[in-house]
C-alpha cells in the first residue's frame, strides 16, 4: 500500500478535502434515484430534545465545509446555546471522538454502501460518522444512536435520505468495532504499520512517521499511536510570579505535574475552563506541559556572557512568550527583556493580550526577516510545523494534514533557523522547537540549520531535569506515551 494521506482513512472529495463532493452529483439520492431536495437556508435551531447531538453535528459540519477547528468552535457553540452539564459533556465526547476517528469510521461506512464515499453528500456523511461513532465507541443504545443521526441528517439534507442513513447505520451496528477491524485492517504480518494505523484511527503516513522517529514498528509504536488516540488531560501553566503550581492545583482540583514546576494536570473532559477563576484572573493559562518544558530549556541553557535580550521569533498565539515574560519578570532575572515576533496581525494581538504587563515587546513582522537589531542572547524558534505532535488535542488535524505539507514546512523552518542564527550573538543560544516527531521537521531541519550556521549543538537533555526516557541525545523528543505530553521536539545550539 502506498503512503497516501488516506491510510485506509477518509475518502477525499474535490480538492483533497474530507467528505463528499459539495456540488451534489448523486449524494443522498433515494433508492429510486431522486436528487436531494434543496438545502434549507439560514441558521437551524437546535432541537430542544437533543441539544448535545445537534451541537456535535454542527461542529462536524463546520469542520468539513469550512475547515473550522473543533477545539475552537465547540466551546463557542456550547456557550452560545447554553448547553451545559451532562449535555455539554456528551457533545464534547461526540464531537472530538467522531472527528478523531473519522478515517476509521469512513472505512466502516464504505464497507456498508455500494458507492464511493465521494458520492455521498457531505452532510449525510457527517451524520453517518456521528451515528457510527455512537454505535462503535459509546454505550449509547443502538436505537438512540441511529434515530438521532437520521433526524439530524433529515433536517440538514432532506427527508429522502432518512432511509439510506437508517439502513447504513443498521448495517454498521451488526458488528462491534473489533469485528470491523478484524475484517478491514491489513494483515499485520504483511503490513504492521497499516494495521496499527487503522486500529488507532491514524493516516498511514502519520503512523509511519511515528515509527521512523521511534525506530520501532512493534509494541512501542502501538503504545504511541494508542496514546495519541486517547483523550488527553488538560494541562495548565501556573504563571511564575502569579501563582504556584500547588496553589493552582488546590484551586482547580487538579494534580501538580511530574516535570514542569509550573504545570498542573486536570482530567480529560474538564470542559470549558475560560470562566474559571485562575484563568479569568490571568493567573494561569492552558498550556501543555511539553510546551512548558521546551520553553524552560530555551531559557535555562547557559549562555556565555550577558543574558538580557531574549527573542521569541514565532510567538503567536503567545503561550511560550508569556512563560518567557514571566521568567524575565522574576527577581532572579531583573534585566531581561523579551521581543516577540508574529507575522499575522490577529495573532500578534493575541500575543499582546497574553503578555500584557510583562517585559515583552510584540512586533508584527516576518520571522524570516523581522528587521530587528541582532545581538540577542537567546532566540527561541517555535517554528510552524505539521502539528503531528498534538493530534490528540486537535482531533480533525490528522485527516486534514497531508504528507506533501512537510516539504513546504521544512523550507520555512530552514529560513527561520537561518534568521535566528543571524540575530543571535556569538556565545548565545538558539532553541529550535516543533510540535512534531516527524524526522524531516525535527532532526532534519535542526541539524541542517546548525550546520549551515557553523554553530555548535548543545546536549539538551540536562535542561529537562527529572524527565525520563530522553534517549541518546543531544536533542530531546517528548512523547504522549512516555511523558504524558504532546510530542514536542527541542534542539539547542550555541552560536560561535
Amino acid at each position: 500500500m502506498s503512503d497516501d494521506n488516506r491510510s485506509r482513512g477518509p475518502r477525499r472529495g474535490r480538492g483533497g478535502r474530507q467528505g463528499g463532493d459539495r456540488r451534489g452529483g448523486r449524494p443522498g439520492e433515494s433508492e429510486r434515484g431522486r436528487r436531494p431536495a434543496p438545502r434549507k437556508t439560514g441558521p437551524r435551531k437546535p432541537p430542544v430534545q437533543d441539544p448535545a447531538r445537534q451541537v456535535a453535528f454542527d461542529v462536524l459540519r463546520a469542520v468539513t465545509d469550512r475547515d473550522a477547528y473543533a477545539n475552537l468552535l465547540l466551546p463557542e457553540l456550547l456557550r452560545e446555546r447554553r448547553v451545559s452539564g451532562r449535555d455539554a459533556a456528551l457533545a464534547t465526547e461526540l464531537t472530538y471522538g467522531t472527528a478523531r476517528a473519522a478515517g476509521l469510521l469512513d472505512e466502516i461506512i464504505a464497507a456498508c454502501i455500494d458507492r464511493p464515499l465521494s458520492e455521498v453528500d457531505s452532510a449525510v456523511l457527517d451524520g453517518l460518522r456521528l451515528g457510527a461513532y455512537q454505535l462503535l465507541r459509546t454505550r449509547i443504545p443502538a436505537h438512540a444512536a441511529v434515530d438521532s443521526a437520521v433526524e439530524l441528517v433529515r433536517d440538514a439534507a432532506g427527508s429522502h435520505v432518512a432511509g439510506f442513513v437508517n439502513a447504513v447505520l443498521r448495517t454498521v451496528s451488526g458488528k462491534d468495532e473489533q469485528q470491523w477491524l478484524d475484517e478491514l485492517a491489513p494483515d499485520p504480518e504483511q503490513d504492521r504499520i497499516g494495521n496499527l494505523a487503522l486500529r488507532t484511527a491514524h493516516p498511514r503516513w502519520v503512523a509511519r512517521a511515528f515509527a521512523e522517529a521511534l525506530g520501532d514498528t512493534g509494541d512501542e509504536l502501538a503504545s504511541a499511536l494508542e496514546a495519541d488516540d486517547a483523550r488527553p488531560e488538560v494541562h495548565l501553566l501556573a504563571k511564575p510570579g502569579e501563582i504556584s503550581a500547588d496553589e493552582l492545583a488546590a484551586v482547580t482540583g487538579g494534580d501538580v505535574a511530574p516535570y514542569s514546576p509550573y504545570a498542573v494536570h486536570l482530567p480529560a473532559g474538564s470542559g470549558d475552563l475560560s470562566a474559571s477563576e485562575p484563568l479569568a484572573e490571568r493567573l494561569a493559562l492552558v498550556q501543555d506541559e511539553g510546551s512548558q518544558l521546551v520553553t524552560l530549556a530555551a531559557a535555562g541553557a547557559p549562555v556565555e556572557g550577558s543574558d538580557a535580550r531574549w527573542l521569541d521569533l514565532c510567538a503567536g498565539p503567545g503561550g511560550k512568550a508569556t512563560l518567557l515574560g514571566c521568567l524575565a519578570a522574576t527577581a532572579e532575572l531583573p534585566d531581561v527583556h523579551v521581543d516577540a515576533v508574529e507575522v499575522a496581525e490577529h495573532r500578534a494581538r493575541l500575543v499582546e493580550h497574553a503578555v500584557d504587563g510583562l517585559p515583552v515587546t510584540v512586533h508584527v513582522a516576518d520571522g524570516r526577516d523581522p528587521g530587528l537589531e541582532g545581538g540577542y542572547d537567546r532566540v527561541l524558534v517555535d517554528a510552524p510545523c505539521s502539528g503531528l505532535g498534538a493530534l490528540r488535542r486537535r482531533p480533525e488535524s490528522r485527516w486534514r494534514r497531508k504528507q506533501s505539507d512537510v516539504a513546504d514546512l521544512t523550507k520555512l523552518q530552514a529560513d527561520l533557523l537561518e534568521s535566528a542564527f543571524r540575530l543571535v550573538r556569538p556565545g548565545g543560544i538558539v532553541a529550535y522547537v516543533v510540535c512534531s516527531p516527524h524526522l524531516a521537521e525535527t532532526e532534519g531541519s535542526f541539524t541542517a540549520g546548525v550546520r549551515r550556521a557553523g554553530a555548535e549543538i548543545v546536549d539538551a537533555r540536562p535542561y529537562f531535569p527529572g524527565v525520563p526516557a530522553l534517549g541518546d541525545g543531544p536533542t530531546v523528543q517528548l512523547w504522549p506515551h512516555r511523558h504524558g505530553t504532546d510530542a514536542m521536539f527541542c534542539g539547542l545550539a550555541r552560536a560561535v
